[in-house]
């Protein structure tokens, strides 16, 4: 099982200088895959539902331009966190996938 100060180690590992450069390379070469994968993820978590799009219409509406700019902003930000953290989730199943007996611990 992993700790939280495993989990702080392996944080404080990733930011060593070049450290990232190999997964980035993967992700670049799996990127189309790994998109449709982000996606279907994304689809079956209803994140871009019903309720999303009518949050869109909701912030493009506004009429003051400066509200409606910052509801926009807001939206973005909001959907940038989410994609972020399925695309985490994702990257976590894709290293359980290379990695099964990694899964024993």
């Amino acid at each position: 099982m992993t700790t939280d100060a495993d989990l702080d180690a392996a944080i404080a590992a990733l930011s060593e200088p070049g450290r990232l450069r190999e997964a980035q390379q993967l992700v670049t070469r799996a990127a189309p895959a790994l998109g449709q994968v982000l996606d279907a993820a994304l689809d079956e978590g209803g994140w871009f539902d019903d309720a999303h799009s009518q949050a869109v219409r909701d912030a493009t509406a506004k009429s003051d331009p400066q509200e409606r700019a910052a509801a926009v902003q807001a939206l973005i930000a909001g959907e940038l966190r989410v994609g972020m953290f399925v695309g985490v989730a994702v990257g976590f199943e894709l290293a359980r996938e290379l990695h099964p007996r990694d899964q024993e611990d």
